[in-house]
């Protein structure tokens, strides 16, 4: 997705949830910037066959394998960009933090219950 297209999710996320406010722009930026660079390292670990483990050689010419960087580094932003999200009130338990009640479906008393039955 671009940068563009990350920035208008996140403000169309952050409103639906109540969350939005023009102060927390330089936030949303980075989170976008984070969402960028995190689908780049995908295509180019996806473009260079999605191998979780690469053959290494040392400098005395071992050969060994370990953890594909590309796919760590990916990780590595999904991480940061989650705390973001959970910053910005888009993940149930950052909502939670903003606004308690948020979450919580209203339950109708009795009285509620029988009075909206008589005015259907």
């Amino acid at each position: 997705m671009t940068k563009l297209g990350w920035k208008k999710l996140i403000i169309q996320k952050m409103t639906i949830a109540g969350t939005y406010d023009e102060i927390f722009d330089p936030v949303v930026e980075t989170l976008v910037d984070i969402l960028v660079e995190r689908d780049r390292v995908y295509k180019q670990y996806v473009k260079e066959g999605s191998e979780p483990l690469v053959k290494t050689v040392s400098d005395r010419g071992a050969e060994n394998m370990r953890k594909n960087p590309l796919l760590s580094s990916w990780q590595e932003l999904n991480k940061d960009a989650l705390q973001y999200w959970r910053d910005l009130g888009l993940t149930p338990a950052g909502l939670k933090k903003i606004d308690e009640d948020s979450l919580k479906k209203e339950k109708m008393s009795t009285l509620d219950k029988l009075l909206s039955n008589l005015e259907g």
